[in-house]
């Protein structure tokens, strides 16, 4: 039996994450959403495509009207609106119709260009998150956040569209080198960090079978930091108050990601920029000893807490281009206490460059 996690929307019943060792169920939560009468695009990069858009495609044969795939180029230089054009222009050759549904089948690069496109063609068309990566397993798959980059500017191009169902086949993990396996701990650190500080640390002490991938650990910890982002996504789904604190760490996170020309994994990014934020919250709410044992948790998860090579006037520019401005002035997330961030309006230009500065070296 599968776990299931249901999410609201207004208060209402919108779609359930499900929670499977393989994919076997897939086809099952499918024909739910009357997938039997649809025709069917796996939307894909070309690394997922080679591990698992076959498998799922002999799935569909013959259970639906008609089940296609489209593979884009892997990384984040690919998530833009000219991608996006060109799976319009796929659906539209394939003849699918505000009936059909896409299924998109990888990380967060997928989930969330893939998202965009349900969103916007033809006004709006089903689709389903099929994520296969850690970060987006307990990230971006969760919530209806779409998007795509505008020449270096992060999910500056974006709409908020939720999905029929997220599918979670837990040992994709497996195939995932350990760099990108442990960026999707950046995340769920921050999960502790911004609202449960006992999740925190029982990160920490499960800190070994975390990182060997031990099943049932890593099994509880995705489904602990899926509920902790489905509370904060059902109280506030459009990101007009209570959402903004899961953006702790990726105000300074996004400015380095740019500077650094996507070199950095996103997990990596918003754990620098955790670090940062957590300088921040040194100066006014918590403790050094506080600030030492995040940062040694994050380090402890093989992540960064510092980069070098780029100049940190040139992060606390790019900041102010960040989405998450309003009226000229930052919503910057900082933590109140290991466990509960805030929303902090009044983080000076000088406080935040000195912050940057203790995260870019050298």
């Amino acid at each position: 039996m599968a776990q299931r996690l249901p999410v609201l929307y207004n208060k209402k019943p919108c779609y359930d994450i499900v929670f499977q060792q393989s994919f076997d169920g897939l086809w099952e939560e499918l024909a739910e959403l009357g997938a039997a009468d649809k025709r069917l695009c796996i939307v894909t990069d070309s690394t997922v495509d080679g591990l698992y858009a076959a498998q799922i495609l002999k799935f569909l044969e013959g259970k639906c009207r008609k089940a296609v795939k489209y593979v884009f180029p892997a990384g984040e230089e690919h998530k833009n609106l000219d991608t996006v054009r060109d799976v319009y222009r796929f659906l539209i050759e394939e003849g699918f119709d505000r009936k059909d549904m896409l299924l998109a089948l990888g990380g967060g690069v997928c989930g969330d260009l893939t998202g965009f496109v349900a969103a916007t063609y033809l006004r709006g068309i089903d689709f389903v998150q099929i994520p296969t990566t850690l970060l987006s397993q307990v990230d971006s798959s969760i919530g209806g956040k779409t998007g795509v980059d505008f020449k270096a500017y992060k999910n500056m191009v974006g709409a908020f569209y939720m999905p029929k169902l997220v599918y979670m086949n837990l040992s994709t993990l497996n195939s995932l080198p350990e760099r990108e396996y442990l960026e999707g701990m950046g995340e769920i650190i921050k999960h502790g960090l911004i609202r449960d500080k006992e999740y925190f640390y029982w990160l920490k002490e499960n800190k070994d079978k975390i990182i060997s991938r031990d099943y049932e650990t890593v099994k509880k910890m995705i489904f602990v930091s899926c509920n902790i982002k489905r509370v904060v996504v059902e109280n506030d789904p459009k990101e007009k108050g209570e959402r903004a604190v899961l953006n702790f760490g990726h105000t300074i996170g996004h400015a380095v990601e740019k500077a650094k020309n996507f070199s950095l994994l996103h997990g990596e990014c918003v754990a620098i920029g955790m670090a940062a934020a957590t300088y921040i919250s040194l100066k006014g709410n918590i403790a050094e000893k506080e600030y030492n044992e995040i940062n040694n948790v994050i380090s402890d998860f093989k992540l960064p807490v510092y980069t070098t090579g780029i100049l940190a006037s040139d992060v606390v520019k790019a900041t102010k281009n960040d989405k998450k401005m309003d009226s000229g002035v930052i919503k910057f997330i900082t933590l109140e206490e290991n466990g509960h961030a805030i929303i902090d309006r009044t983080i000076s230009e000088e406080l935040l460059l000195e912050a940057t500065e203790t995260v870019i070296r050298g």
